[in-house]
């Protein structure tokens, strides 16, 4: 059996995972879903000065204090930027990482560098109180590239009534890297990009997507929208169950 820590994206917290999680923990896996600082039920501990190495810490605070070992991480959408962080600071302690229709930063980038010029100004602009950025209209996420396919009007308000607002440091501060997780076994679950599309990103030598190409990498395509936590649930815990027990290369 596995161990899985569950990292959701922007303006989520761990109850995203709910239906990921209870199919998982059925199988026999252990499942440790989080919301990181400021966000859900933590939102009161946001502030200016939360940031990337906040939520990176989040993640390295929870393997160490649980004693968590060769773990399955899991980032969703910009969840994929902690993700990094934290393998990168505690390889020894992951398995593989996977990113659920998300991606990894290069040394140096924030998550607002790999975003369109439009959509990280408008993001800016609708800060509160300079460090709060609210969950945008879902016509404006669809017009970003989110796609909302898979999810009913139901599961949309859902959604919309439990999200709060992300600490703008998540985007706005670059990610460090040591060099410490680059030999980890990584998977990519392309959701809203059809496989043959990334594959094609990889081929040209795109900046974001050529890392994909390595032979510690693992690609997968689960057809829906970009929340397939909420879309696909019982097909994302299976494909997350499959990678766990994908071989890979070892951590030297």
């Amino acid at each position: 059996m596995s161990t899985f820590v569950l990292v959701p994206g922007f303006w989520l917290g761990a109850w995203a995972w709910d239906a990921v999680a209870e199919p998982l923990r059925a199988a026999g896996h252990t499942v440790h879903p989080v919301s990181l600082t400021g966000v859900a039920e933590r939102v009161g501990e946001g502030g200016p000065e939360v940031g990337l190495e906040t939520h990176i810490a989040d993640l390295t605070g929870l393997l160490t204090r649980e004693d968590l070992w060769d773990v399955v991480l899991v980032g969703h959408s910009g969840g994929g930027a902690p993700v990094t962080g934290a393998a990168d600071r505690l390889p020894e302690r992951i398995r593989r990482v996977v990113y659920l229709d998300s991606g990894p930063l290069l040394d140096g980038a924030s998550l607002g560098d790999v975003w369109q010029p439009d959509h990280r100004a408008r993001a800016e602009a609708s800060l509160v109180d300079g460090w709060r950025h609210p969950m945008p209209s879902w016509a404006e996420l669809a017009a970003s590239g989110s796609s909302l396919t898979g999810l009913d009007e139901a599961t949309l308000a859902r959604i919309r009534e439990r999200a709060t607002d992300e600490p703008a440091g998540a985007f706005t501060e670059p990610l460090r890297l040591t060099g410490g997780g680059d030999r980890l076994p990584k998977a990519l679950v392309s959701c809203s990009f059809p496989l043959e599309q990334v594959r094609s990103m990889i081929a040209s030598g795109h900046p974001y997507f050529t890392a994909l190409g390595g032979p510690e990498w693992e690609l997968r395509e689960l057809p829906t929208g970009h929340w397939p936590m909420f879309s696909r649930p019982a097909d994302t815990a299976a494909v997350l169950a499959e990678l766990a027990e994908v071989a890979g290369p070892a951590v030297s």
